[in-house]
């Protein structure tokens, strides 16, 4: 039994939310190199790092999907912990902007 391509879609929207958050991330630590690696640090450090679970997660996922186990996670941890960093990788970059 198939499920469509849903999951594979969900597995490729993983990657291709890592690969924009990996770009906003190269932005900030562009931005933190020209200011001298001050507090513009802590939001690429942080936005960074959910960058990295996203990707592992899509990875995770994906390989999932190849070995042809389409149920869906039961825990939302990941998500839930990704939402979290990139919150406070908003809320640390405005509270930079606004110092």
């Amino acid at each position: 039994m198939t499920d469509g391509l849903q999951p594979e879609r969900t597995g490729l929207a993983w990657q291709r939310t890592a690969l924009a958050a990996g770009a906003v991330t190269l932005i900030l630590i562009h931005n933190a190199s020209r200011s001298g690696w001050g507090a513009f640090t802590i939001p690429a450090a942080i936005l960074g790092t959910a960058a990295a679970l996203l990707a592992i997660g899509g990875t995770i996922r994906e390989r999932a999907f190849e070995r042809g186990d389409t149920t869906s996670p039961s825990r939302a941890t990941l998500p839930a912990l990704v939402a979290l960093l990139i919150t406070a990788a908003a809320v640390a970059s405005f509270t930079t902007l606004l110092l």
